[in-house]
């Protein structure tokens, strides 16, 4: 090979044995051929064996410094061109790191429009395992893993997948709890009678002739012709006081110390409690559930966004992430302003990297200084340092794909010749 005829290259490295020996490999930008291969990537063996190709103009290569103080030594008069496709990955991996330092794996914010869908009503607000079953089948339809479902679902991976694995003729049928049953003939009956009292009374009858005919004392009817008159009565979902009654207070202190329900127990019976043990799980049970409905009739309800949706942002648009929508997106910035400048700064780098414009890249680094995020820091003064080369790789179009592909090659000889080969060899093949 004529090597006084290589002007324009791109070098990276590659791995012998990943962690421990490492290689060199060079690539003609302008042939798209490998030239070279050298078993080293340290710095004294690389600028030798650059000097063997003593007309070489322009090189790309990685952020590493070893390559570049090597290229500066054995052709200072070299353009050298930093990869975008490295600065922009290293971007978002700084901005990667930053979030999971920050952030923790589930977000609150206030709840949008997707947590009041009638499914997700139905998901918090029943029991009802066939409902269940089908909303985990359905979204496994749309393409959520079980992971995702399970969370959705506030349920374990074990039951998500006994859902997804049943037969459709084994899938029971919508059946009310008898609770659930009661209460809906209550209701129904209530609007019967609200119904006829209403009829009763447009038909020009006094609330005396409505008492006699239905039996209904004033109060009663007065309160089903109000336009907003109830129809569920109003102790439903009430606790009816026991024999737990004044012992409640003292309940709950105790078992927010730690004590065991039969250690309560045998405190309160000392005081004069003649109920069982059984009495008081029942009684923790619908506490939890009674402040838990406190909490969202008086606070705002929350909703919960995982981590890796936020995540997933710094590499696609919001359209092509399929677990958080533009609200909930708006409602985590409105959070976190500084994670809004933070995917602001990645676009923004992004377009300078193709805009052909210097002008613009002391303004963003300065505009990202403004963060005060430590990996930010780190990675702009990495970018000092490699000043030329960044802002070269703004002006030419020379990357380093070329370098990533044959390097990809050469592992696919390496591992066929596995075992059987020596370097001489390995470069022989490659050429």
């Amino acid at each position: 090979m004529d090597k006084s005829g290589i002007v324009r290259v791109c070098i990276d490295d590659f791995a012998f044995k990943k962690r421990y020996s490492y290689g060199t490999i060079m690539i003609d930008l302008d042939s798209h051929r490998i030239i070279d291969i050298l078993d080293s990537r340290d710095k004294e063996p690389v600028i030798e064996w650059l000097r063997n190709y003593p007309n070489i103009e322009i090189v790309s290569r990685d952020g590493s410094q070893v390559y570049a103080s090597a290229i500066t030594e054995a052709h200072p008069r070299a353009v050298q061109i930093s990869d975008r496709f490295h600065l922009l990955k290293n971007l978002s991996g700084v901005v990667e790191k930053y979030m999971f330092r920050l952030f923790p794996a589930r977000v609150e914010i206030p709840a949008t429009a997707r947590t009041r869908t009638p499914e997700m009503q139905a998901l918090l607000d029943t029991r009802n395992r066939a409902q269940r079953i089908r909303f985990a089948r359905t979204k496994y339809e749309e393409g959520l893993t079980v992971n995702e479902i399970a969370l959705l679902m506030h349920s374990s991976l074990t039951t998500v997948n006994k859902y997804l694995a049943m037969k459709e003729e084994d899938i029971p049928e919508d059946i009310d709890s008898a609770r659930e049953r009661q209460h809906k003939v209550a209701v129904s009956t209530r609007e019967q009678k609200i119904a006829y009292v209403r009829k009763l009374f447009d038909e020009g009858c006094s609330l005396q002739e409505i008492s006699r005919i239905t039996g209904y004392v004033f109060n009663t009817i007065k309160r089903y012709l109000s336009e907003d008159g109830p129809s569920i009565n109003g102790h439903y979902d009430n606790r009816r006081p026991g024999k737990l009654q004044s012992y409640e207070s003292e309940i709950l202190e105790l078992r927010s110390k730690g004590l065991t329900y039969t250690e309560i127990t045998e405190i309160i019976k000392k005081k004069g409690y003649t109920g069982t043990v059984d009495a008081l799980r029942v009684f923790m049970q619908k506490e939890r559930e009674h402040q838990k409905k406190c909490e969202t009739k008086d606070s705002e309800s929350k909703e919960y966004i995982p981590r890796k949706w936020m995540v997933q942002l710094i590499y696609k648009a919001i359209d092509h992430v399929k677990g958080i929508t533009q609200e909930q997106y708006e409602e985590i910035i409105k959070k976190y302003p500084i994670l809004g400048k933070a995917y602001e700064m990645l676009r923004n780098f992004h377009e300078l990297m193709f805009s052909k414009n210097l002008d613009k890249l002391e303004p963003w680094m300065k505009d990202a200084e403004k963060l005060q995020i430590d990996e930010m820091n780190s990675y702009l003064a990495g970018l000092r340092k490699d000043l030329d080369a960044v802002k070269n790789s703004i002006i030419y179009t020379y990357s380093n794909g070329l370098a990533e592909g044959s390097v990809n090659k050469l592992k696919v000889i390496k591992r066929i010749m596995y075992g059987r080969n020596s370097f001489e060899l390995l470069r022989w093949q490659c050429k």
